[in-house]
């Protein structure tokens, strides 16, 4: 992969990933298309996508379009939650990647941690991996007793696990657990979808560094070495994010932000799936 200038992460089988990436949950058709061309263009080169999502065809159009190298562009899908289970995992990256019409991803990820067919799923994805036909394989919305759960069935080891990480849900232990493991954790829905962007004491972070409410979560993120995916298809936002690669927190500042926790949530609670 040819780098761009932006943090990269090394995956724990030797793999090279931005640490920034642009996610297109509830993005469809020519919005998801533009999206990516508009990342891709002013330097993203990571784009996380997943087949619940439904615009995978999107993905793939934009990034052949771009003229950028596809071994120069790190792409993410996920099996949906319908299509758990080892054969039925094998027939869902297929179609993924005939959406994408790509030869291979670069990461393959467990959407969401279903009850009872965990097991068969991920040895599906460890198919996957040994037929070459992914470079990556990890996890999303694993929470610690998921990984604990894995580690004893798993031949490789998942390179990444994405979930939901802010200020305001600062899962320590979480961190903590992946750093020893080599684990890279990556966060959705990083920026809380602006619900968290009028916090006194985020605003007066972004007062004291001279940038926003996002670059400041953002840039918390990648100062504790998680990766995230953001989403935006404005381009003025996508360049805003991505300015977050200019300016860096102070370690008092990071740890300050560490004390936002408060458990609050976004999205569903993966524990109410053990």
């Amino acid at each position: 992969m040819v780098k761009t200038s932006q943090p990269y992460a090394r995956l724990n089988n030797g793999i090279e990933m931005p640490l920034l990436g642009l996610g297109v949950y509830d993005m469809y058709n020519a919005e998801a298309e533009q999206a990516v061309h508009n990342a891709l263009e002013i330097g993203y080169r990571l784009i996380d996508t997943a087949a619940l999502y439904n615009n995978e065809a999107e993905i793939g159009n934009a990034v052949r379009q771009s003229g950028i190298k596809r071994q120069d562009i790190f792409i993410t899908t996920k099996v949906g939650n319908t299509d758990h289970g080892f054969d039925a995992t094998l027939k869902a990256f297929d179609v993924s990647l005939d959406k994408l019409k790509m030869d291979y991803v670069d990461l393959y990820l467990v959407h969401w941690p279903i009850k009872g067919l965990r097991k068969d799923t991920w040895l599906a994805l460890e198919k996957l991996y040994a037929d070459k036909r992914v470079r990556a394989i990890g996890v999303a919305n694993y929470l610690i007793p998921f990984l604990d759960e894995l580690e004893g069935y798993a031949t490789v080891p998942p390179a990444l696990d994405q979930v939901e990480f802010t200020p305001w849900l600062f899962d320590k232990a979480l961190l903590q657990y992946c750093k020893q493991r080599n684990i890279q954790l990556q966060s959705y829905s990083p920026i809380t979808r602006g619900k968290k962007f009028d916090d006194p004491r985020l605003l007066q972070l972004c007062e004291k560094y001279g940038q926003s409410p996002a670059q400041v979560i953002l840039r918390w993120n990648i100062e504790h070495g998680v990766s995230t995916i953001p989403k935006s298809s404005s381009k003025t936002r996508l360049q805003e994010n991505f300015d977050v690669i200019s300016f860096s927190l102070s370690p008092e500042d990071v740890r300050f932000m560490d004390g936002f926790n408060e458990g609050f949530r976004i999205c569903d609670n993966p524990m109410d799936m053990l």
